[in-house]
């Protein structure tokens, strides 16, 4: 098998959608022989927050010489990228590799009568055969969809579960109140395993502790009040932070926007408790380093100057929120907006923080099915901001926003992880 039939192997499964349980993806890790038994694990679910997390957590690990395995998701431009050690994809060839015995044990257990597995558990299975084959030290890993029934969740223990922001999405699988999302959420957590929370909306955090207790887990709030914040501005954050006993002096960012400090005070959080443990060493000015050095393509990243073009994964309505808080740390004269949004998100409340605020607005189209068609966006947004434009070809949505963009513009593409994906790769390969 090569690397183009490993991955139209994977996309074959594209229509079975998102089925959420255990049992297929269980029954598969076993014919594998339970790769994901002999990984350290730190487990990491929630709305918003989690990549960069992710992100933070595993460069830390990585400046103190460990070896680290990554796993997230969506990828933006190439799809190797969801299986990282150290910050490298997974290669074409080990891809093939380990796809193609994936395969065969996927073809067994539909031959015993199992459901075939999903895109996201066939990319889980492959990603812990990885990371076993390759000894990593710890496995980072970032939850699909939920937490109790999403395909990571088939490890038996984590050296630590971590919960970020909650906030309404995936209402229709999740539930319909903070409550039953964060229950959802919530079901990572191990017996007697160690958690840490993001501070939480008093609904969601009543399911989380609820939760956590009835499992006897031993939990942390991050104290996100511990911050305080020295320079905040359109190249990253400069802030102290407070935890426990330990003061953390002068950290510096480069992500951009005051949520990015409080996720990085979270990775911080979760170092410490590691450490706490005896299951990590790692000194303070390691935890610097780390946070400093840490990257995540597509959330508020900066592309180019003069005009600022900017792009942003918020495709939810508190990552817009979050998107809109960040724009004022730039300096610009108007604000251009391209914008493309999934039909099955939270169309309106997103349209309505972040429209008002743009001189223009191009409303374009991803390539995806569950896509909202551009002439149906504009009607959105129309009832907040009649001046748009429609491109549904989205470089074309491009040219014509570096058309329209004097040098002290600011233009911003969001709505879509998969928008942002195809903007980075259209933009940085011209």
């Amino acid at each position: 098998m090569n690397y183009e039939e490993a991955l139209n192997f994977i996309h074959e499964a594209e229509g079975l959608g998102s089925k959420l349980g255990l049992k297929t993806i269980k029954k598969l890790m076993d014919e594998l022989g339970n790769p994901q038994k002999h990984l350290k694990c730190i487990h990491i679910a929630g709305t918003n927050g989690k990549g960069s997390t992710v992100s933070y957590i595993s460069n830390i690990l990585r400046e103190a010489d460990y070896k680290v395995g990554v796993f997230t998701s969506p990828y933006l431009e190439r799809f190797n990228e969801r299986i990282q050690i150290n910050g490298v994809d997974i290669s074409d060839e080990t891809f093939a590799k380990i796809t193609k015995n994936v395969k065969a044990k996927t073809e067994k257990i539909v031959r015993e009568g199992y459901p075939h597995p999903t895109v996201f558990e066939l990319i889980t299975a492959i990603s812990f055969m990885y990371f076993k084959e390759e000894n990593v030290d710890f496995a980072v890993l970032e939850v699909g969809l939920g937490g109790r029934l999403d395909s990571t969740n088939v490890i038996d223990s984590s050296l630590l579960s971590i919960i970020t922001t909650i906030d309404y999405d995936h209402m229709d699988v999740l539930g319909d109140s903070l409550y039953k999302i964060a229950r959802e959420k919530s079901g990572i957590i191990k017996e007697k395993g160690k958690v840490l929370f993001y501070p939480q909306k008093e609904e969601a955090a009543k399911a989380l502790i609820e939760t956590a207790r009835k499992k006897n887990a031993d939990f942390s709030i991050c104290p996100i009040e511990n911050i305080d914040i020295k320079d905040l501005n359109e190249y990253g954050a400069i802030f102290d932070f407070k935890y426990e006993n330990t003061i953390f002096k002068d950290m510096k960012i480069n992500l951009l926007g005051l949520h990015q400090a409080y996720n990085a005070s979270l990775a911080i959080s979760a170092i410490v408790m590691l450490r706490n443990n005896g299951l990590v060493g790692i000194d303070n000015e390691t935890i610097k380093r780390g946070l400093e050095k840490t990257v995540w393509k597509g959330r508020l990243e900066v592309l180019q100057r003069k005009p600022t073009f900017l792009i942003d994964g918020a495709h939810n309505s508190q990552g817009i929120r979050a998107l809109v808080d960040s724009l004022k740390l730039f300096k610009y004269n108007r604000l251009i907006l391209g914008i493309s949004i999934l039909k099955d998100k939270d169309i309106i409340h997103m349209v309505e923080n972040i429209v008002p605020l743009a001189d223009e607005i191009i409303i374009t189209e991803i390539d995806s099915p569950r896509k909202m068609e551009a002439e149906d966006l504009a009607k959105e947004i129309k009832k907040v901001n009649k001046n748009i434009i429609v491109e549904k070809d989205i470089k074309d949505a491009i040219d014509k926003s570096f058309s329209i963009a004097n040098e002290n513009d600011l233009i911003v593409f969001a709505g879509s992880i998969y928008l942002i994906g195809d903007v980075r790769k259209i933009l940085l390969n011209n």
